[in-house]
């Protein structure tokens, strides 16, 4: 990501509100943020080019497409060599079920956060291409009980 300039409070409420409702008109933006729709449009391309913006999602409910089940594992390689730890996340980066994977600094080398439609299929996902991916220790499971929060982006407070 190269910023083409810095973020001011403006660039900052246009993220703010983005970031809450990405379907947001230009027009409806525009006027949020105390502009005309041109300027902002300019602002909001400027920060897509920027790579500030990265996209745009629907933010999809896993209970509601049948995925109720989420886990994070903490996975330890046999190896850190760079060309491996590329092989592991080419690997998680094949895994549907895989939704996030970390690099960690410590005893683990990678969290992922998995889903899961029931408990078998889990099983079969975690000895099936988890535990059995090449170089692969370890992997540590646990199961969420419940999700307090889930907050989407990242603070774009100045």
């Amino acid at each position: 990501m190269s910023r083409i300039h810095q973020l001011d409070q403006i660039d900052r409420d246009i993220l703010s509100h983005l970031q809450a409702d990405g379907r947001m008109t230009n027009v409806d933006l525009a006027q949020k943020v105390g502009l005309t729709a041109p300027p902002c449009l300019r602002r909001v391309r400027a920060l897509e080019d920027s790579g500030v913006i990265r996209g745009y999602h629907a933010d999809l409910s896993a209970h509601a497409l049948d995925w109720p089940i989420t886990v994070f594992a903490m996975v330890s390689l046999k190896s850190q060599a760079e060309s491996d730890l590329r092989a592991f996340e080419a690997h998680v980066a094949g895994l549907p079920q895989v939704r996030e994977c970390h690099m960690l600094n410590g005893e683990i080398d990678f969290i992922l956060k998995l889903v899961a439609r029931d408990l078998p299929s889990f099983q079969a996902f975690l000895t099936e291409q988890l535990t059995s991916a090449p170089n692969v220790a370890s992997v540590k499971t646990s199961l969420t009980i419940r999700t307090s929060k889930s907050q989407i982006g990242v603070p774009v407070d100045g």
